[in-house]
C-alpha cells in the first residue's frame, strides 16, 4: 500500500510504503497505533487495518485515550485536553 505525503520544499507528492512509515514510527516512539482503511467499494464496504508496535497494554491505552477524545468532541462541552 502506498500513501502519498507532501514535501513542503518541492511542492510535489512523494509516495512511501506503509513499511517505511512503520519504521519511522517505531524508531521515534515508544509505542504507536496506526489505523488505516481502504477506499469504499461499490457496496460501501471498507477494509480496516490496525497496526501497532510496542507494549500491548500501552497500545490499548493509546486507543482508549483516542476514543475518549472522539467522545468528548461529540459532547456539548468540548474539552481538548488529551490524557
Amino acid at each position: 500500500m502506498k500513501i502519498p505525503i507532501k514535501i513542503s520544499k518541492k511542492k510535489n507528492k512523494k509516495r512511501c510504503d506503509l513499511s517505511d512509515i512503520k519504521k519511522h514510527l517505531k524508531k521515534n516512539n515508544a509505542c504507536y497505533v496506526l489505523i488505516t482503511c481502504s477506499q469504499p467499494s461499490q457496496d460501501g464496504k471498507m477494509q480496516v487495518e490496525l497496526n501497532y508496535s510496542g507494549d500491548e497494554d500501552l497500545a490499548a491505552y493509546l486507543v482508549d485515550g483516542a476514543q475518549d477524545v472522539f467522545e468528548k468532541e461529540k459532547s456539548p462541552i468540548q474539552d481538548k485536553q488529551i490524557f
